[in-house]
């Protein structure tokens, strides 16, 4: 099949900013060149378009008034402005990075558009990812695949980690051989462990950098712990890990995934900041270490990915915790920052071909199926 150009977008759950990366694959391997050491060369420009203060105010109104939802095509409260929101800077995020790279949309073949999840209750068959993608394809000219968990939530599955089947495709270009675990950490974390014999499970782990961010928030003003300085400084409260550590989320085998509203950093309210930041940064780092319990083959490597690559104390706390090789995404040729945008794009390009993106090993659906809703300009 003819390699194809993607925009992948990805607004994630730590609601900082919008994502963009482009790549070239057929859906199946990745356009890549290999430079020293065999690493990655990049696979294509990236590009950000950060929220101010007031709509990421707004993303977290509207997560808290789609706690109301009962149908997946529900928007009450400020779901329908922050969809507009939504769309909107998505739009000026490809028209500015067009420009920027020297491209035009018929340069494009196709965008993979996440949106912005407000809400994830696979039990009940319900996600939603808010975000238009027949108003974003009329405004840029290009085609847009959006909604790319539904599809998979209706057929039984958790409508998430979508990302695995590019793990391995990275994987793959990177010449990889297993027992290896793929860690990405946003602002919820989720594992994808390959075995020596290439098969693949992959779920949510647990909080990831949501948690410590709202934290850091809510006490410094800041947006994170930038680089895990103010995690080191205190002490985690054990007590409080080892209760936290017993919700049944930790119990359940994989396929799984997790809301990022089932725990809250107010959870360690009554600690100092350096020691809230510390037992917080902790609990992601323990998540992490429980998935072992339900790995096949233990991973003798595991790849960072994410914000919380650039956290050195979670680094470091995953490091002995693990008790494995940790490297970061970015020191091997990957992209810790825009791997999830790049995710988008693949998974894009999967969807016009129709093949599968989520699988009985990932997501827990029965078969292998593909998802994703196309609009064309």
């Amino acid at each position: 099949m003819a390699m194809m150009r993607a925009i992948g977008l990805m607004s994630g759950t730590s609601l900082d900013g919008v994502d963009i990366a482009l790549i070239e694959t057929d859906g199946q391997a990745l356009k890549v060149a290999k430079g020293h050491n065999n690493f990655l060369e990049p696979l294509g420009p990236t590009g950000y378009r950060g929220y101010s203060d007031a709509e990421k105010a707004l993303l977290r109104a509207a997560t808290k008034d789609a706690e109301s939802v009962v149908r997946p095509d529900d928007r009450p409260g400020r779901l329908p402005e922050a969809e507009a929101f939504v769309t909107q800077a998505h739009a000026e995020a490809v028209e500015r990075f067009l420009a920027e790279n020297g491209l035009s949309p018929s340069d494009i073949d196709v965008i993979g558009f996440h949106g912005q999840t407000v809400i994830h209750r696979p039990d009940h068959r319900i996600t939603i990812q808010i975000g238009d993608g027949p108003a974003l394809a009329a405004r840029l000219g290009i085609p847009v695949v959006s909604d790319l968990r539904r599809a998979d939530i209706e057929a039984g599955g958790q409508g998430a980690p979508l990302v695995p089947v590019f793990h391995k495709a990275l994987a793959e270009a990177s010449g990889m051989e297993g027992p290896f675990g793929i860690l990405n950490i946003g602002g919820v974390a989720n594992a994808t462990l390959v075995d020596s014999k290439g098969g693949v499970i992959a779920f949510d782990t647990g909080p990831g950098n949501a948690l410590i961010d709202e934290w850091m928030q809510e006490r410094e003003n800041k947006n994170l712990d930038d680089g895990g300085r103010t995690a080191a400084r205190g002490r985690p409260d054990e007590p409080l890990l080892a209760w936290l550590l017993t919700h049944p989320f930790f119990f359940r085998k994989p396929p799984k995934s997790l809301d990022r509203n089932w725990f809250s950093h107010k959870l360690a309210g009554q600690l100092s900041t350096e020691d809230g930041a510390a037992t917080l940064t902790a609990f992601t780092a323990r998540a992490v270490a429980r998935a072992l319990d339900h790995a096949p083959e233990i991973p003798t490597r595991w790849i960072v990915a994410g914000g919380g690559a650039r956290n050195g104390e979670l680094v470091r706390l995953l490091t002995y915790h693990l008790r494995a090789e940790i490297t970061t995404a970015d020191a091997i040729g990957w992209s810790s920052a825009y791997l999830e945008a790049q995710a988008f794009a693949f998974l894009a390009v999967r969807s016009l071909r129709g093949l599968p993106i989520t699988f009985p090993a990932t997501t827990g659906v029965r078969e292998p199926i593909s998802g994703g809703v196309l609009s064309r300009p």
